[in-house]
């Protein structure tokens, strides 16, 4: 299989040797009769990011790339991996077991030290990668850094994806949502959110919403593309519902239109739309409590 992006074409599993080089996809199709690690590292998508990165800890730049490696290593957003010359903090050798992966083959790692603070295990460099481009590059834990910065914009959570897109458009289409056939919100001016990958978010006003049945609950969860989000529970007689809405309520500039505006999970509530009882998805949400 042969990839042909911006005009280039490139194997499958290649990339420029040029760190500066345009992103270029490396994903390849199955082989037949490949055992299940070829079928994985074949499958893993690595593209070279455009954007500068850095992270840092305590308050010391730890990495600081112009020319970051992307890695899907799960389907929903990707990871950066970065070149040994990118990185400025001190990385030594802690103990610690291999870091194994049926795609990425074997990991040291490593403990990171910079700004006078220690953090253990926070680092992985893969020297014998059976994916050529990902030998001698090094990963850093994404919490384990005290900030991440793509260009000169915090970013929280995890890489933003850049085939994820988030479009919020006002509606005048009737929204319910129902808990046990109680009703939550019921609103005709909602903002539909429509972002890559996920169901639509209908987000209403909380004039239009029970906020005498909403609590407001310790999770508070942070999305790359929205920012810092509140979350509520719903409680009804003695009977409480953890995490069941959410809310931003100083979102990220490019997600303004739904500021202070509540959304109900879709994969754990009834949501009517227009009186049409809509189908509950299942996605990485349907059990984890975090705001999409």
């Amino acid at each position: 299989m042969r990839v042909v992006s911006n005009q280039k074409t490139v194997a499958s599993g290649e990339l420029s040797r040029d760190r500066l080089a345009v992103p270029t996809p490396v994903v390849a199709g199955p082989t037949p009769n490949g055992d299940e690690s070829s079928e994985r590292r074949k499958r893993l998508r690595v593209e070279r990011g455009a954007k500068r990165v850095r992270a840092y800890l305590g308050g010391a730049v730890v990495v600081d790339s112009i020319a970051p490696l992307l890695v899907w290593e799960i389907p929903y957003y990707p990871t950066y991996y970065f070149h040994q010359d990118d990185v400025r903090a001190e990385l030594i050798a802690d103990g610690g077991g291999d870091v194994r992966s049926p795609s990425r083959g074997n990991a040291k790692t490593l403990t990171v030290l910079a700004g006078g603070s220690r953090a253990v295990g926070a680092a992985a460099r893969y020297d014998d990668s059976p994916i050529d481009e990902l030998r001698g590059m090094v990963r850093f834990q994404w919490d384990a850094m005290e900030a991440w910065f793509e260009e000169d914009e915090q970013v929280y959570t995890h890489p933003r994806d850049p085939y994820t897109r988030v479009d919020i458009l006002a509606s005048s289409r009737r929204v319910r949502v129902l808990l046990d056939r109680l009703v939550l919100a019921d609103s005709a001016s909602p903002r539909l959110l429509f972002e890559t990958g996920l169901p639509t978010r209908y987000y209403v006003p909380r004039t239009h919403v029970r906020m005498d049945l909403l609590e407001r609950s310790r999770t508070v969860t942070h999305c790359p593309y929205k920012g810092r989000a509140e979350t509520w529970n719903v409680r009804v007689d003695q009977t409480l519902h953890g995490d069941l809405a959410w809310s931003y309520p100083a979102p990220l500039p490019e997600s303004q239109k739904v500021a202070g505006l509540i959304a109900f999970y879709n994969e754990k509530l009834d949501i009517e739309v227009d009186g049409v009882l809509q189908e509950r998805p299942t996605t990485k949400f349907s059990h984890p409590r975090r705001a999409a």
